[in-house]
């Protein structure tokens, strides 16, 4: 594929003129073109578009923007063919009937991201992807320190990650892609194919294809230097890229190599952002009875949970809201308006008591490092042998909030640590406690993960049967060893620290010392003080503290060949062919230490061991048609060793009734098959807590083990495409195009929330109550019991209700998932000298946007959820955009940005009322009010080219939220889950505030 890819676009008119006339327009479109890029002009071409070169006018942004006109005005000596990502068939002046965005070079050099996956998920149709902001508490679960992309908002999972059109090893055991590993000096261009992909490029391609395309061509010395810190002077970051590119050989030989580090200091508390202090959360409505006309659900500003304190509170009985602070001093909870009722929330009162903010991260630390070469030699005129090699290792640190126990502490009547004043009220009972721990250290995580890719291959072309063959092939193994390991406490320690008496002496003493326990882990047990804050020693503390971790290793190895031609026809333009084989293996293990594989607060790691093998075929043909129609086809057959055999096919129609309008549809077939982790998990495990239905949505801890399935079959996802592209030749440079897709997955895998298996076993579904066991009672009494006919709740027993739920879970082909929306791009550039002769410079507007319509699932019994304008979760919100207005007037260039997304809802099923409200049920809560607000942000580009002899070099800074906009109050909850939380979405919204980042470019 040519380098200097770009969308027509950038062209201007599209008439045809005769001659040097065609080519002398040409050339003023492409300088102005490149000139508008070079000041940084937005990033987003749809419809992506084979067009001749024109020379850059700044070589250190180097777009090589193309004008798009006839293809007589190719430079001689250069390639008039190019290959698009939606489609591996080449040709030239090929439209593609599937929506194809490219970013350019100076566009993300333009956002001066740390990481070239930060630009990308500011697409409009990229939604709720997997970042290291958004996964600082899931400590256990293998995503920390990790950047996806996610295109319309259907999972990580279902969007395909390509580099140079070559799949890629995943990070996780999904098959994750981490866009970390790309190597970031070398991208020149990024393709996002936005509709089913899977019979051209294969599995895990249902909502599109994102393929890295790198500058392989690249002779000559560059480098990029860049600090940036937030107006609160955290997250100081470094950013230095360094790339050398060289011919041998006479020619023949090229040797590339690029080397990226980035070093993050992230935010550890909050910071001083003011934001901190709102205490926003979603609670239960204290004033609410089932049948009295109040909505079940408010948003409550300074609240905070009374069932957990730093130094612990009691929850229960008559002593309930004496808290234990500062040297174990004995307090009275004030519960402020909602203290007579038992909810775990307080409005207003000492909310303050149990907020953490300073115990977790919102931004982790990273550090990332990549080294990448690249290797060719032309054998001969027409054969080309090439090896990459890469090498990338991130780390990550963060926190993840204290290790917080939610009112299920057990203080026997005997302990030695209760206060005098206490112990006088018990006549010799004990009392359950609620602490947030503040005297263990907060949770803290560390991913290191290493990825080497090592590739062969070649590409090439041959004369057979009167026609030009091309071809190419590759042998790729890609290796990902990941190492997480946590700073936690563990809870069978802690357990036998608490249960702390005196001995004959009257030392105090662990009860299990005293009596002489036989378990190896109560060997060295120090006694631990869970009732104040600053009352424990060291020694207590290195006792329950440790640092589980696990190791994990993915490799991927994938051969593949390729072949395509274009087949003379005589009436019409040559039929585009091309088709090919490829063989691939996924294979995942790991080791985890016994002792870290239960009985942590975080961690409970678990290794997975498994492996499959696909083997696929595929054929794709563009035939030209009367009446200037224009068909793509594609089909493939896919045999997967553990899931079976699946055909995927594509069918796209264009059409252009005229030069300036054209049509497109597409209907495809896409498939996503099952992963490893879902085929193979060997019992992931996770601990937080739900509302238990059967105790009045009171917070309950549950215990989920996630299993895999080796059942599960692929997805299949039937997908629409409907589009059309307007660029009037009398209007020069304006662009608009439109594009509706409809995506419909059956079979889709997946699993249910624990909350939801709980509220929908509540509710009557028997399946689902038997993935369900619950721990009956605290301490000696506790016992395990399954589903009766009364629930869980045992009011005779020894227990007035459930301690623990004990949950199984596996993922099931049980979904159906649809995802509908339009894709909107308007684009205008001009010069301004075409206004008045006395202006100057370039001036250019591009708009981007995506209404998302419907993103809705099905388990097939109740009604479809959609999530559509949910910005409180994954969303995705109904609208998101990206505005962007650039100048040039060389040497300077400038780019305003404003993007943003709509005001949402908390939940789509919600009924929202403030009096007389309908009855409340588990599916249509009612809510006083299920408002979040959009946002809106603006960010700055400002570049200054200084050439200093024959080095080319440049100088920008970047702001990003340039008004320093906080991010909307969204309330987590309303089980007590949230206390960590601060009331934010950090997947929608920008939470950092306003950011700085300034740098230098140089090319030799």
């Amino acid at each position: 594929m040519r380098a200097n890819l770009r969308s027509a676009y950038h062209s201007g008119a599209r008439r045809r003129l005769p001659g040097s006339e065609a080519i002398a327009l040409g050339s003023r479109r492409a300088l102005i073109a490149t000139l508008l890029l070079t000041g940084a002009s937005a990033a987003y071409a749809q419809d992506a578009q084979p067009t001749p070169a024109a020379p850059s006018v700044s070589p250190i942004l180097s777009p090589e923007v193309e004008a798009a006109e006839t293809p007589d005005t190719v430079p001689e000596g250069e390639s008039d063919t190019i290959t698009v990502t939606g489609s591996r068939i080449v040709r030239n002046g090929y439209d593609a009937p599937t929506p194809v965005t490219v970013i350019g070079l100076a566009d993300i050099q333009a956002s001066a991201p740390a990481n070239v996956a930060d630009f990308v998920n500011q697409i409009p149709s990229v939604a709720g992807s997997v970042s290291p902001s958004n996964t600082q508490r899931n400590l256990s679960g293998g995503a920390g320190g990790i950047n996806t992309i996610n295109l319309r908002s259907l999972g990580t999972t279902r969007t395909l990650v390509l580099l140079d059109g070559h799949r890629s090893v995943g990070s996780l055991a999904t098959g994750t892609v981490d866009v970390n590993t790309i190597p970031q000096g070398l991208v020149k261009s990024v393709e996002v194919v936005t509709g089913g992909a899977s019979s051209v490029y294969g599995s895990d391609a249902v909502a599109g294809v994102v393929n890295f395309i790198l500058d392989r061509e690249y002779t000559g010395l560059k480098g990029e230097f860049a600090y940036g810190e937030t107006t609160y002077g955290d997250d100081v970051s470094y950013r230095a890229t360094l790339t050398g590119g060289m011919e041998f050989a006479e020619g023949r030989g090229r040797a590339l190599l690029s080397g990226n580090y980035v070093q993050r200091g992230g935010v550890f508390g909050a910071g001083p952002r003011d934001w901190k202090n709102r205490g926003v959360h979603l609670i239960q409505n204290p004033r609410y009875i089932a049948g009295n006309g109040e909505p079940e659900y408010m948003v409550a500003y300074k609240s905070g949970l009374n069932t957990t304190t730093g130094g612990g509170i009691i929850t229960s009985g008559p002593l309930r809201g004496t808290y234990f602070g500062q040297g174990g001093t004995v307090n009275r909870y004030d519960y402020g308006p909602n203290r007579l009722n038992n909810l775990p929330w307080t409005v207003g009162g000492d909310w303050q008591l149990s907020q953490q903010y300073y115990a977790t991260a919102i931004q982790p630390e990273e550090k990332l490092t990549s080294v990448f070469g690249r290797f060719s030699f032309d054998v001969l005129d027409n054969f080309q042998l090439f090896t990459e090699l890469s090498y990338n290792r991130s780390k990550q640190h963060s926190w993840g909030g204290y290790h917080t126990d939610k009112a299920n502490v057990s203080i026997l009547g005997d302990n030695a640590f209760i206060p005098a004043a206490v112990r006088s009220q018990l006549n010799g009972a004990g009392f359950t406690l609620g602490t947030w721990n503040q005297d263990i250290p907060t949770r803290e995580s560390n991913y290191d993960r290493e990825v080497q890719r090592y590739l062969v291959g070649f590409e090439g072309s041959f004369d057979l049967l009167s026609m030009d063959w091309k071809w190419d092939g590759y042998y790729q193994r890609g290796i990902m060893n990941a190492k997480e390991a946590l700073v936690a406490a563990n809870r069978v320690k802690l357990g036998f620290a608490q249960d702390a008496v005196r001995d004959a002496s009257g030392n105090i003493v662990c009860r299990a010392t005293r009596d002489g326990s036989t378990n190896p882990l109560a060997a060295g047990c120090v006694p631990f003080n869970r009732m104040g804050i600053g009352v424990n020693s060291q020694a207590a503390v290195d006792y329950i503290m440790g640092t589980p971790y696990g190791d994990r290793r993915l490799q991927q190895d994938v051969a593949s060949l390729n072949f395509s031609t274009n087949v003379d026809n005589p009436w019409l333009k040559p039929i585009g062919l091309a088709f090919g084989v490829e063989s691939r293996k996924e294979k995942i293990s790991g080791y985890v230490p016994p002792e870290y594989a239960s009985g942590w607060y975080s961690g409970n790691f678990t290794a997975t061991f498994g492996q499959y093998t696909v083997t696929e075929a595929y054929l794709e043909t563009l035939v030209s048609l009367p009446w200037s129609f224009e068909f793509n086809g594609a089909a493939r057959y896919t045999s997967y060793s553990e899931s079976g055999d699946v055909v995927t096919w594509k069918a796209g129609l264009s059409f252009a009734p005229i030069e300036d309008l054209r049509f497109r549809v597409t209907r495809s077939r896409d498939i996503r098959a099952p992963n490893l982790s879902e085929l193979f998990q060997g019992g992931a495990r996770n601990t937080n807590s739900i509302g238990d239905p059967w105790q009045n949505n009171v917070a309950v801890r549950y215990t989920q083990t996630v299993t895999g399935n080796l059942t599960l079959e692929p997805e299949k996802a039937d997908t629409w495409g409907l589009g059309v592209i307007y660029r009037p030749s009398f209007v020069p440079g304006l662009g608009l195009s439109v594009d509706y897709y409809d995506i419909k997955i059956n079979g889709a895998i997946g699993t249910l929330g624990p909350q939801d298996i709980v509220d929908r076993c509540f509710t009557g579904n028997i399946e689902l109550c038997n993935r369900l066991q619950a721990i009956i009672g605290t301490g000696q009494n506790a016992r395990t019991i399954a589903y009766g006919t009364n629930g869980f709740t045992n009011a005779t027993g020894p227990g007035a209700g459930v301690s623990e739920y004990l949950i199984a879970n596996s993922p099931y082909n049980f979904l159906s998932n649809r995802a509908r929306g339009i894709d909107l791009e308007l684009s205008y550039g001009f010069d301004l000298a075409d206004i008045a002769g006395s202006l100057g410079g370039k001036v250019s507007f591009r708009g981007i946007a995506t209404r998302y319509l419907e993103a809705s699932e099905s388990n097939g019994v109740q009604a479809p959820t959609d999530t559509v304008g949910e910005n409180g979760g994954n969303g995705p919100p109904k609208w998101t955009y990206r505005l962007t207005f650039g100048y040039a007037l060389e040497p300077f260039s400038m780019q305003v940005i404003g993007r943003g997304i709509s005001a949402g809802v908390y939940n789509n099923n919600w009924v929202e009322c403030a009096s007389a409200c309908p009855a409340s049920n588990t599916i249509n809560r009612t809510i006083a009010d299920n408002h979040i607000d959009g946002a809106f942000y603006v960010d700055t580009y400002f570049a200054y080219d200084v050439p200093i002899g024959k080095v080319k070099s440049q100088l920008y800074l970047r702001i990003a939220n340039l008004f320093n906009r906080d991010p909307a109050p969204v309330g987590k909850g309303p089980s007590d889950t949230s206390n960590v939380d601060l009331g934010i979405n950090q997947t929608f919204y920008d939470f950092l505030g306003r950011s700085f980042r300034i740098g230098v470019r140089f090319d030799i």
